[in-house]
């Protein structure tokens, strides 16, 4: 599967491509960037607003709270941070990373499933942390002093169809301009050895090996030297050289070798993804044969991949007996937790699942997976005003999270509070970008005849406030 964006979109950004292609800054120099890193953020909310739409965006709580709490690992060691860092995945077997304007990291589900290690994994990331520490991509935008948002928004929308899928990128372009074009959405050399020595300070100073870039690195390379018509995304996308990887192998030659070994959200999370792209069936011969030939020294992934096969193959009684297997041995981690309740609830205990997610929102009161999975069980067991509850408090620190919002929604729909719940909803198309459904929901909401002067004052300021913002919106399109 490839990411995919309207062919627009590339197109449009051949009007731009020769003036970047020439005249970028020196590494290093960031005085003759034209663009703010606020307006690098906007660029980058924007294009997010699109990949929120693609069928191959991946909105798994636990992998994505796994890869944003890596991430974040390495933000802190990174030097040069300006803004905001946000880490989500895609649904793709290809091994791929890339960075996008304003923070925004894409990973790969054949990225964390192909890592052999952790520290590799942490690796590819330390790197794009790079380019964006570094301001890589806003130098792709520098000479677009007359340029409107819209329309570097649109280029850098064709900048990641390149770096997710570069055939995308070459089919939409003429193919006697390609060339230009490509030079314009490939990170220079220079731009991989800049990120590749930041990467390396990164995974030191956050506790990883640094070595396994060059291990990750090398065995890319084979991998381009065995299939050359067919080279994994990586390396197409970011070049390989043996200077590139002679340069990053001097670098970590005087550093000593770490074992660090691989967490269990790692291993789960690997797990998980296994699970995702097998069979129901397959799934549970495949960790059968883990299991049972005792392949691992760590037993618990491959029974959390088990008990997900189990569930979708609806063997709930064995799903059940291999849960209470696996909480003996990892009783407390949110991951396994609510895996076990999904258990629960598709054995028909209900009870007993309710009682697990409260115990466990009370120790892991920000973990996305377990709010959602107690929020849904408290609305369909009419248990509506305790999920409400639940919600609103969640929304006080996850303010961008559209899930909490459509959930919230359903509660009030359900309490008969027809307002609240439209305004929910027009929350939740905000932030997935579709502000002409938000106004629309709004509008529904104000007509409904319900709601306290308070919330009728707020929900018509809110209108106005999305109306304005999606006029601002119209006029940049038309620049």
């Amino acid at each position: 599967m490839r990411l995919v964006f309207p062919l627009a979109y590339a197109l449009l950004a051949l009007a731009f491509s020769t003036a970047l292609a020439d005249d970028l800054p020196e590494l290093g120099d960031v005085s003759r960037t034209t663009i703010t890193a606020q307006q690098e953020r906007q660029l980058g909310e924007q294009i997010m607003r699109q990949i929120h739409a693609a069928p191959q965006y991946l909105d798994d709580p636990e992998v994505t709270d796994y890869v944003n709490g890596l991430g974040y690992r390495l933000v802190a060691n990174a030097p040069n941070v300006e803004q905001q860092f946000e880490f989500f995945v895609i649904d793709d077997k290809t091994v791929n990373a890339f960075a996008l304007p304003g923070g925004f990291i894409g990973v790969h589900t054949g990225l964390i499933v192909t890592a052999q290690s952790e520290s590799e994994l942490a690796a590819v990331l330390a790197h794009e942390i790079g380019h964006v520490s570094q301001r890589h991509i806003a130098r792709l935008f520098t000479q677009q002093k007359q340029a409107g948002m819209a329309s570097l928004a649109a280029l850098a929308l064709a900048i990641l169809a390149a770096r997710s899928s570069p055939d995308l990128a070459q089919a939409a372009v003429a193919a006697t301009q390609y060339a230009s074009y490509q030079t314009a959405v490939n990170f220079t050399r220079d731009n991989e050895r800049e990120a590749d020595r930041v990467g390396v300070q990164i995974l030191e100073k956050s506790g990883y090996d640094p070595h396994a870039m060059p291990a990750f690195l090398e065995r890319l390379q084979r991998s381009y030297r065995l299939y050359e018509t067919n080279a994994p995304s990586y390396a197409r996308t970011h070049p390989l050289t043996y200077e590139r990887i002679a340069d990053v192998q001097n670098r970590v030659a005087d550093l000593p070798f770490r074992q660090v070994p691989d967490s269990l959200d790692f291993m789960l999370v690997r797990a998980r993804l296994q699970a995702r792209d097998l069979s129901p069936r397959e799934g549970v011969a495949f960790f059968d044969d883990i299991l049972t030939e005792k392949k691992v020294v760590n037993e618990a992934p491959a029974r959390y991949g088990l008990i997900m096969s189990l569930l979708r193959y609806k063997d709930f009684p064995r799903a059940a007996r291999e849960t209470n297997t696996l909480l003996a041995h990892v009783p407390d981690n949110p991951v396994v937790l609510a895996l076990a309740g999904r258990v629960r609830t598709a054995s028909g205990d209900a009870r007993a699942a309710l009682d697990l997610y409260a115990s466990a929102v009370k120790r892991f009161p920000r973990n996305r997976a377990l709010i959602y999975d107690y929020a849904r069980l408290l609305i369909d067991t009419k248990r509506s005003k305790e999920a409400l509850q639940l919600i609103s408090s969640a929304l006080d620190y996850a303010h961008s999270d559209h899930q909490l919002y459509e959930l919230q929604a359903e509660c009030y729909a359900h309490l008969g509070q027809k307002l609240q719940q439209h305004r929910s909803l027009a929350e939740a198309y905000t932030l997935i970008g579709s502000l002409p459904a938000a106004i629309d929901q709004l509008q529904i909401g104000l007509k409904a005849g319900d709601g306290d002067f308070y919330q009728l004052s707020s929900a018509e300021a809110r209108l106005r406030e999305l109306r304005a913002a999606d006029a601002e919106r119209r006029r940049e399109q038309r620049q």
